[in-house]
């Protein structure tokens, strides 16, 4: 497999993954942490802010670990 289908086949995989993680950190995020980050926000701003970066973090280490499963199985199929 050349390198430029390896790279199209790469895009075409993170793409979906990508948009799933960013639905699934909306609404579970968003919608069952929200009140508790407001409340957070009200009462303690630094905590909140350690709060909101840890989310962050950890959403970006599962993007990271997701896609490079993927990649590894998708390239292991194509040779």
């Amino acid at each position: 497999m050349s390198p430029k289908s390896r790279w199209i086949m790469s895009v075409l995989v993170e793409i979906p993954v990508y948009a799933v993680i960013i639905v699934a950190y909306y609404y579970l995020v968003l919608s069952l942490l929200g009140s508790w980050i407001t409340h957070l926000f009200e009462a303690d701003k630094r905590l909140y802010a350690a709060a909101c970066l840890s989310l962050i973090l950890a959403q970006g280490i599962l993007l990271e670990l997701t896609t490079t499963l993927l990649l590894r199985v998708v390239r292991k199929r194509m040779g």
